[in-house]
């Protein structure tokens, strides 16, 4: 039986371990040679926009993604391997661990590819993975994902106990870590090893069994110490029954010896002491968050001059303040700081009185201050928002006839196309149509020609952008539904904005743009990328200027200031520009 025909109909790919650097033009390089792609989606941070590391590739012929599938699998892409599986859609097939088989004990030197050979020979793997630190080294252990349970103790019962590279590995069924923490949890009340610390380093091993022995037997007793000999003032005593180490941890948990008290517990691998520190750590910032919630101000665009006495004083009129402070760098401020009320009522006059008001010589971004995590879902909503609107305004509603039907992914629905659209910043790689050829990259909303492109008669109605000398205005056309460009009777509204040698003697932050339109700030901020790119590109000024303004306002305006990271973006957008025209012209030949 066809595997790819059977089970996965949509012919979709996993391709994981992907390096940081790889692209949507990389993949679709790659697998296009396979066959004809139906949609490619590189998955990125929503927002930062990195490469998380993972892609989806949709092909036309189930026939094609199997060979892509025993091809590919675990090449090498930009020096790292490639891991490919078929996209599995429903996450309780994933999650029942039906067929999924944990080995460990691995040789350092067996990586994915051996370990799929070496086990693929008992039947089809679904997936095959050995688990890696931060610094890609192999942790020694992995798991193999088999089609059925019957093929996965088929493989226990065969290779558990055997040498793999001089090496007996251990294989077998995988358990969920919900189920190995309840089995941990049980364990935990049957253990013989005790932990005892905080005791004088005066105290020897034999002191250590005197204080304990009188629970149990004693196996074996130690006080641990550095390489000097010196005491590290903590040990381990361990018993031959359970029984005795529990009452040992009863009795002497807290007990004072020689003026100080005893710790004494359950001995703990690094693992378990890792999960429990950092469970009471989420427990303990939860407990503060909801303690704090609506009474805690985050304030910034505080002036450098504004310490926690000046803030305390400006924010004292409205309630009672049980903490201000700024936060400091090296004794410097960093632009922000806290207020703490004891009421919401006085937290929330605060606010309304606050915000935008001048102290010293910047005005107050004032706000309840907001969990890391929930300021991140914020902005990250916020920007697929914008990102949507700019969608819509860019590409026009989604009836092109090259778009494709809504594939359903889990719960949600995503429409493949607009997943390539939207994974680069700008467009690195050209929505791929149904017969596998680039579709044209859509122009940017903010569109730069030449006065020697335009006809006379339409010269009114198109937004020209050019280098400006001497004091002038520049007058941008904004048509609006009823008039159209191509009306030499139509009427536009002008935007005008007045410049002083190209306005670069005007600095542009979110101070002085903050009183226009997010539309009309990208406009002025044009007229300024335009002026500097077509210094350095004056033929591909309109295009490049273009792709820069898909960008984020906050990020414009810093590489603005910074000269050499605009260069670089200018550089990197240049790069794109002729990629796209070295597609297009092998298409052509094609």
């Amino acid at each position: 039986m066809n595997l790819a025909h059977a089970t996965f109909p949509m012919a979709s790919l996993y391709v994981g371990d992907l390096h940081p650097d790889i692209t949507e033009g990389i993949l679709y390089e790659k697998f296009s040679t396979a066959g004809p792609l139906l949609s490619l989606r590189l998955c990125r941070d929503a927002t930062t926009r990195r490469s998380l590391g993972y892609a989806y590739v949709n092909f036309n012929n189930p026939t094609d993604a199997e060979r892509a599938l025993d091809t590919m699998n675990f090449d090498l892409l930009k020096g790292k391997a490639i891991r490919i599986m078929w996209s599995q859609r429903d996450p309780s097939l994933r999650k029942s661990g039906l067929g999924n088989v944990f080995i460990k004990n691995l040789d350092k030197n067996i990586d994915n590819k051996s370990l799929y050979d070496t086990f693929s020979a008992f039947g089809s793997i679904l997936s095959c993975k050995v688990a890696v630190d931060d610094r890609g080294g192999p942790k020694g252990y992995g798991f193999i994902h088999f089609e059925s349970e019957e093929i996965a103790k088929k493989a226990i019962e065969k290779v558990n106990g055997m040498l793999l590279n001089g090496k007996k590995v251990y294989v077998g069924k995988f358990i969920p870590r919900v189920e190995r923490e309840k089995q941990l949890g049980e364990k935990a009340k049957m253990f013989t090893n005790v932990y005892v610390k905080n005791f004088k380093n005066d105290l020897s091993d034999n002191g250590l069994n005197e204080m304990f022995e009188t629970f149990g037997k004693i196996t074996s007793c130690v006080v641990m110490k550095t390489s000097d000999g010196v005491s590290k003032c903590f040990g381990f005593v361990a018993y031959d029954n359970p029984i005795s180490a529990a009452n040992a941890v009863n009795d002497m948990h807290g007990k004072e010896v020689n003026g100080q008290p005893l710790y004494v517990s359950r001995a703990q691998k690094k693992s378990e002491r890792l999960r429990e520190v950092k469970r009471q750590y989420e427990q303990l910032k939860s407990e503060r968050y909801n303690q704090y919630q609506g009474v805690n101000l985050f304030i910034k665009n505080l002036d450098d001059s504004i310490d926690d006495d000046r803030i305390r004083k400006e924010f004292s009129q409205f309630g009672t303040i049980t903490s201000a402070k700024v936060m400091m760098d090296d004794g410097r401020s960093k632009g922000f700081g806290f207020v703490c009320y004891t009421s919401s009522e006085e937290a929330t006059k605060a606010v309304t009185e606050m915000n935008g008001r001048m102290i010293g010589t910047k005005p107050l971004y004032v706000a309840l201050a907001q969990r890391k995590e929930d300021r991140k879902a914020y902005l990250a909503s916020q920007y697929f928002h914008r990102y949507r609107m700019q969608q819509n305004i860019t590409y026009g509603p989604p009836n092109l006839p090259y778009l494709l039907p809504t594939i359903t992914h889990g719960s949600r629905f995503f429409n493949p196309i607009n997943h390539i659209r939207a994974a680069p910043r700008w467009a690195s790689a050209a929505p791929i149509r149904p017969n596998g050829t680039y579709a044209p990259i859509p122009t940017s909303p903010y569109r730069v020609t030449s006065r020697s492109s335009i006809p006379n008669n339409s010269i009114r109605n198109s937004v020209i952008a050019r280098p400006i000398t001497g004091q002038q205005t520049i007058v941008h056309s904004r048509p609006n539904s009823k008039y159209t460009a191509n009306n030499p009777n139509s009427v536009n509204r002008p935007i005008s904005v007045s410049v002083n040698n190209g306005g670069d003697s005007i600095p542009l932050n979110a101070n002085t743009l903050a009183s226009v339109t997010p539309q009309d700030q990208k406009q002025i901020i044009g007229e300024r990328l335009f002026t500097f790119v077509g210094k350095i590109y004056p033929e591909l000024a309109g295009k490049i200027t273009g792709m820069l303004l898909e960008i984020d306002i906050t990020e414009l305006l810093n590489m603005i200031e910074n000269h050499d990271s605009l260069r670089a973006k200018i550089e990197e957008a240049l790069a794109v520009l002729q990629a796209h025209q070295q597609n297009k012209q092998t298409l052509v030949k094609d």
